[in-house]
């Protein structure tokens, strides 16, 4: 079964450029990954990227080969991606989740809260083989982390997801607490190949400690106002499982992923904050509600551009 979201019905009130940062960074990157020779690529990687061993010191790398500091490579590695499907999802899933975790904390706290679920994550990863000499690479350590925040503070919001089983493509509308705890879930499923396995791979441990970093770490980064458990969300569109068609999902899609009223280009929607309710003079209410009391409708004076109208 092929499983993952398309967006959310989550509206946020600010433009999420900490994420949008984040995404424009590892996409750059990639491509000057792609733009390297395989041996130079190869090389890059084992610099720049979270070696265990190096980081603990049990197979530190030779020292005119490294360029930076091991604790440095924690963060580097979170701007690396081993291929067009890494990079992929890794953005999917930070586009959709990533504009309201932003917004619950802010930009500054927001970047901090990344960084900290992507040590999380190095850490998670090391503890388990600290002897490692693999290099982790990617930056699902810290969007797990933003999967975990997202979980508590926004269980209920609908999630338009696509699913393949075996030849049936469907459309559904799903909570976030089943999207994301199918993903959390099929990591902890995993975990035993991971242990049987001596090569590389995904690093499974790695997205379990960012996302319970981010679940921990979310009640004391998010303003006090934001509420967690979505108590104070809107009340989520229908997800009851039924297939929606696509060309509603086309349909929705070009609606928040295009520029227009109230959504940025990348498709975070935004919600108009209300204007301020118009002052009216003292003396033209006092005018209107006498009109009001005796029965009649109150009228108001045009002036000549204003009979004309919007067509001359």
């Amino acid at each position: 079964m092929l499983f993952f979201p398309l967006f959310d019905d989550n509206p946020t009130r600010r433009q999420p450029y900490v994420s949008w940062l984040i995404i424009a960074t590892c996409i750059i990157v990639f491509f000057w990954q792609e733009s390297l020779a395989p041996a130079s690529e190869r090389e890059a990687i084992f610099q720049l990227g979270f070696i265990p061993a190096n980081a603990s010191g049990i197979a530190p790398l030779p020292a005119d080969f490294a360029l930076l500091p091991a604790w440095m490579t924690i963060f580097t590695s979170m701007f690396l991606h081993g291929g067009w499907m890494h990079i992929g999802g890794n953005m999917l899933y930070l586009w959709i989740f990533g504009d309201n975790v932003e917004e619950s904390m802010g930009r500054f706290k927001f970047v901090l809260f990344y960084a900290l679920c992507g040590i999380a994550a190095a850490f998670a990863q090391s503890a388990v083989d600290p002897a490692s000499r693999i290099p982790m690479i990617g930056a699902s350590g810290g969007i797990a982390g933003i999967l975990g925040a997202y979980l508590m503070l926004h269980p209920k919001a609908a999630i338009r997801t696509f699913v393949l089983i075996i030849i049936f493509v469907r459309f559904i509308n799903l909570p976030a607490w089943i999207v994301l705890s199918i993903w959390i879930g099929g990591q902890f499923v995993a975990v035993p190949n991971a242990l049987a396995s001596d090569g590389g791979g995904v690093a499974y441990f790695a997205h379990i400690g960012g996302f319970a970093a981010g679940m921990l770490l979310i009640p004391f980064f998010k303003r006090r106002v934001v509420p967690l458990f979505g108590r104070d969300d809107t009340p989520a569109q229908n997800w009851t499982g039924q297939p929606i068609s696509f060309s509603t999902i086309k349909a929705e899609a070009r609606h928040r992923y295009r520029s227009g009223r109230g959504r940025d280009p990348l498709g975070s929607r935004r919600i108009n904050r209300p204007a301020p309710p118009a002052q009216n003079d003292s003396k033209t209410d006092e005018k209107t509600t006498k009109q009001v009391t005796r029965g009649s409708v109150p009228t108001v004076k045009r002036c000549p551009a204003e009979k004309r109208g919007p067509w001359g």
